[in-house]
């Protein structure tokens, strides 16, 4: 195996170059995409999910939603999906419904 004078080394069982960011870098997202991993890694530690695993499903969620981070160049916004979160609001409607009707 040739390695060019470009490599820095292996991270995380990946060859990286110069200019490439490793992977798992969030440096590429925005405030409010942070914000929102932050709230739904919270959300899964609740229930009791492991703190790696609550990050890395909410980091998925935020993937899903938004298209994954920042990207340059003009013209390359895309609207975000609200899907995940319509999903989440009718299981926990669905279950609060549920308890909240009270019964003479």
């Amino acid at each position: 195996m040739c390695l060019n004078d470009k490599t820095e080394g292996v991270v995380g069982g990946e060859l990286q170059t110069e200019g490439t960011m490793p992977r798992g870098s969030k440096s590429k997202y925005s405030g409010k995409q942070k914000r929102q991993a932050e709230h739904i890694e919270e959300g899964y530690e609740k229930r009791g999910t492991s703190k790696k695993e609550a990050e890395r499903r909410a980091w998925a969620t935020v993937n899903k939603s938004s298209g994954g981070g920042k990207k340059s160049g003009s013209g390359r916004g895309k609207k975000t999906s609200k899907g995940s979160s319509r999903k989440g609001g009718k299981k926990g409607g669905k279950a609060s419904r549920g308890r909240s009707k009270k019964k003479k």
